[in-house]
């Protein structure tokens, strides 16, 4: 059958080409050429070069996957999020939840899961992976032999229990009959490449799993990197001047507490309070140069610095790239191989766990250096040991919606004395002494969807923040004053002392009287003879905050984690405990379903 001019919306030369091209087409050929132009919508097609009208992969078989996530500080759900819209661009389709939000009866149900998770603290799971955690390793998990999963496990190699929440879902799916589509991956700090690696052999695995041929994943994800290069972000931060850079610590404390200040105009960030800045620190230059004179290195021979091949001078390569304040077992165990002084060996044996641990904590690459000397390495394979320098995460102080082009920090200078040489915090110290203002700090934005104001303006909050804790209050009470909220807010604030520690004191008070502020209780420890701390402010009033817990507030943590948060945790328990007239059990399992349900929020490190 021939087209003609007069019968169709086509002109003579167009007549003329389809008519060359359609008694060509396969029937199969004709039903996809159709389905095409209707799905498109007979958008252009470039017929010139390239991947023409007729080079067009044939639709593809949809298939369903599950990305479940479990993160503490934004990292795995970033990557969850990053990979799912890769995936939606490779025809899958895509389930991502958190942990947290996950129903899990719908386990026996799936097909295909990618699970990406951390480990936090000592071995234990994410606060918001706690349910879908426990479900998994309780008696009511289902058999699952029908289900296909692979396991991204992100932690931090100086803890003993390396990722081991990644390992121990990894191993309870094995034990309930899952098949392993791809081994875990377990990643450290410097997770960026393993990730991708891990992501690219889980999607060579799943299209060995399709029916028909499927977009090129190389192609995908280069396509995907090109579109992605002018944006800022861990894997390409901003370099952001700095602005201000105070010491919000009075003339004789015992702290340095500094309240810096970037621009970030032009970065095109967002973020909202709660979330988080992540800031790429360098080694002190000091400590560089007495470990490369130490090794008798040439400090301007070039070094590799990463899997391309890129090249810097050693010692820059030392200051900018690789961690050298931090050990490891594992980096014990590979530097063991480049000494011939067996006492590494013996300290890394078995049964000298507690020795080992001892000398990990608050020692460094150049006490390794000096203890275990002599060394027999070049430095071009001493660098291929080390981990690059992790970014490290600080609570944004400040709401864009106050600040435009601007992102506020708070951070504590680190500096002690210990194993006879003074020592300092790698971020800290360069904020604090090397940076200066005009310079610049390249960050980037880590987004923390588990520590977000109430949707709900009207719901108060209950703040509890010691020391450089109170940081994202500042930014949460900056938000509220800029959208005029009328939900009651109280803040419990603690640190040494009320003369020189008080942190943010005049903005306290301003927002205080314009009602920002509902009410502030302070702790100054080491004002009274008996310390107190904001636990101690919080049982003084209990009565009242347990009616603002019955009343809805919600519950705001933020600060170190192995000692404020879990005795200010436990406080919360004695307060439902004894306020409510309940069990201590019953109680703890109210602060339990609160967490469940947003209420009771934590930011703990």
């Amino acid at each position: 059958m021939q087209l003609q001019v007069m019968n169709s919306p086509f002109n003579q030369e167009q007549v003329d080409l389809l008519n060359k091209l359609l008694p060509a087409l396969s029937g199969t050929q004709k039903i996809w050429l159709s389905g095409y132009l209707s799905a498109t919508e007979v958008a252009p097609v470039d017929l010139s070069g390239g991947v023409g009208l007729l080079d067009k992969p044939a639709p593809k078989v949809t298939q369903e996957l599950t990305i479940l996530y479990g993160s503490q500080t934004g990292n795995g759900q970033g990557l969850a999020e990053d990979f799912s819209e890769k995936l939606k661009a490779l025809d899958f389709d895509i389930t991502l939840s958190s942990m947290s939000n996950f129903k899990t009866n719908a386990f026996k149900k799936l097909e295909n899961l990618l699970v990406i998770v951390s480990t936090h603290g000592e071995g234990d799971p994410p606060d918001h992976a706690i349910p879908t955690y426990e479900f998994l390793m309780g008696s009511r998990a289902p058999k699952l032999d029908k289900l296909n999963y692979s396991v991204l496990s992100l932690g931090d190699s100086s803890y003993e229990l390396f990722c081991q929440t990644g390992k121990d879902i990894d191993q309870r799916l094995l034990e309930l009959g899952a098949n392993q589509l791809y081994p875990r991956v377990d990643c450290d700090l410097d997770y960026d490449e393993p990730a991708a690696d891990w992501f690219d052999n889980v999607v060579a695995k799943l299209n060995e799993q399709r029916e028909s041929e499927t977009v090129s994943v190389e192609q995908s994800l280069n396509q995907s990197v090109v579109s992605n290069q002018s944006i800022y972000s861990r894997t390409n931060p901003f370099q952001a001047e700095i602005l201000e850079n105070i010491n919000l610590n009075g003339q004789g404390s015992n702290k340095e507490t500094r309240h810096i200040v970037l621009s970030i105009e032009d970065a095109n960030f967002q973020f909202e309070p709660g979330d988080c800045l992540g800031i790429y620190p360098e080694n002190d230059s000091e400590l560089v140069d007495q470990l490369i004179s130490k090794m008798d290195w040439n400090k301007d021979e070039l070094v590799p610095v990463n899997n391309k091949g890129d090249l810097l001078p050693l010692r820059q390569a030392l200051i900018s790239n690789f961690e050298i304040t931090v050990l490891t077992k594992p980096l014990l165990q590979k530097l063991s191989a480049f000494t011939s002084d067996d006492k590494l060996k013996e300290l890394l044996n078995t049964e000298q766990e507690q020795k080992l641990r001892a000398y990990l904590y608050g020692r460094d690459l150049l006490d390794v250096i000096n203890d275990f000397s002599p060394w027999n390495v070049e430095a071009s394979d001493f660098i291929k040991i080390l981990r690059k320098i992790p970014a490290r995460l600080y609570s944004i102080a400040s709401s864009l919606r106050a600040n435009p082009d601007e992102v506020h920090f708070t951070i504590g200078t680190v500096r002690y004395h210990a194993h006879g040489r003074d020592r300092i915090g790698v971020c800290s110290y360069e904020c604090a002494e090397n940076k200066q203002i005009g310079e610049h700090l390249s960050v980037y934005i880590q987004r923390n969807d588990h520590f977000k104001l109430p949707d709900d303006p009207k719901i108060p909050i209950i703040m509890i923040g010691p020391g450089t804790g109170v940081a994202p209050f500042r930014a949460f009470l900056e938000e509220r004053e800029e959208l005029n909220c009328e939900g009651e807010t109280w803040l419990f604030f603690g640190d040494q002392h009320y003369v020189t520690d008080f942190l943010y004191q005049t903005e306290w008070q301003q927002w205080l009287e314009n009602g920002t502020l509902t009410r502030m209780d302070v702790a100054f420890s080491r004002d009274t003879e008996e310390k107190v701390y904001v636990q101690h402010r919080m049982i003084e009033k209990s009565h009242e905050l347990y009616q603002w817990i019955v009343n809805g507030a919600v519950v705001y943590v933020c600060g170190d984690e192995k000692n404020m948060a879990a005795d200010v945790h436990q406080t919360l328990i004695t307060i439902l405990e004894e306020e409510g007239k309940i069990s201590r059990e019953e109680a703890t399992e109210q602060l339990l379903d609160m967490q469940k349900h947003n209420r009771y929020l934590r930011d703990v490190y």
